[in-house]
């Protein structure tokens, strides 16, 4: 039985040391580059350099062809091509735009239209430069989303086209179209054997995997009512993090203070919260999760968020009280007002 005992330690140690090297031949490179209207931050962790290289090179080119697809301020772009015939006649797009505009109007639906692919229509009318002196009125307010309305967007599956059915509308995907994005290059990484990195879409973040250490990737939450602190370091092996918040873009009237993300609805500015940050498997969802959250507000937010439990959240009101959602992965933060949420 000792020698056994003795060629089993031997092993056991020599798979130690093997996955000790392994994790050690692993190295991760990082690049920074401006596409879809922002920055995006890549991460890969690979077995070389020069395939880490490789793969930033790949996920780079991918957010690029996705984005000469849907970017509505490319002209040559099928989503402009679209919005260049409102009114006019059906667009047929690729089937991937079909089924990217096919969820974003989803998503107008089942958040009431707090969320609606057709904001990009909208007239700019609100200005957060420090320009505004005084409220629009109500009169220019009501007409800067006359052309705003996803009821308005049809589709044909079997045809793959779109129709928008008034002359002026557009469509855009804004920042729901970088989260598709960083989905879509975190799954075709994955399909690749890369089996760990981040994609960083302006601070909407796609992750999976470890870092080279064997340790879980962590994600700083910037405290919106003091900017140079952290609120909290979570721990994330795969899945998304995305923040929405009117804490450095925002005007203020007779004391309210009044956000940039508009309610494509009513064409007035969100108000009640100045920070929703939302966990979860897709980047793309958490982002139109935490835009409509914002615009619904705290109670009507937690209603929406409260149908999808796979999605953990942090709510901050412009009143400084905290709502946190019921997940392990949060029941450390430690904030001075915290409601606890029940999923």
């Amino acid at each position: 039985m000792l020698p056994a005992r003795n060629y089993l330690k031997k092993l056991i140690l020599l798979l130690l040391i093997v996955s000790a090297f392994n994790a050690k031949s692993q190295v991760l490179r990082k690049r920074t580059t401006l596409l879809m209207g922002g920055r995006f931050d890549i991460t890969i962790v690979a077995k070389n350099k020069a395939l880490a290289e490789e793969n930033i090179d790949l996920v780079i080119s991918e957010i690029a062809r996705i984005e000469s697809l849907i970017s509505d301020w490319k002209a040559d772009s099928q989503v402009s091509e679209v919005n260049q015939n409102a009114g006019l006649r059906p667009v047929k797009v690729d089937a991937e735009v079909f089924e990217l505009t096919e969820r974003a109007i989803n998503l107008s639906k089942i958040t009431n239209g707090a969320f609606d692919i057709s904001f990009a229509a909208m007239d700019k009318i609100w200005k957060f430069d420090g320009s505004m002196i005084e409220m629009p009125s109500p009169e220019s307010i009501k007409k800067s989303v006359a052309r705003v309305g996803y009821a308005n967007i049809l589709l044909d599956k079997e045809k793959s086209t779109i129709f928008l059915k008034l002359k002026g509308m557009k469509i855009g995907f804004g920042a729901l179209g970088e989260g598709y994005a960083a989905d879509r290059c975190r799954e075709m990484m994955l399909a690749k054997g890369i089996k760990a990195g981040i994609v960083n879409a302006s601070g909407d973040m796609s992750v999976w995997g470890k870092q080279p250490n064997g340790k879980n990737w962590t994600v700083g939450i910037t405290n919106p009512l003091k900017e140079d602190t952290v609120l909290a370091v979570v721990a994330l092996k795969k899945g998304a993090v995305v923040t929405s918040g009117s804490y450095r873009k925002f005007v203020e009237f007779d004391g309210k203070r009044y956000s940039h993300i508009i309610n494509p609805s009513t064409g007035y500015p969100a108000t009640g919260l100045i920070s929703v940050t939302i966990f979860g498997p897709s980047t793309e969802m958490a982002n139109g999760l935490s835009t409509s959250t914002m615009v619904l507000g705290k109670d009507a937010g937690k209603q929406l968020l409260e149908k999808y439990p796979d999605y953990s959240y942090i709510m901050i009101t412009d009143k400084g009280e905290f709502i946190i959602s019921n997940d392990p992965m949060l029941s450390k933060i430690e904030v001075p007002h915290k409601v606890q949420v029940d999923k």
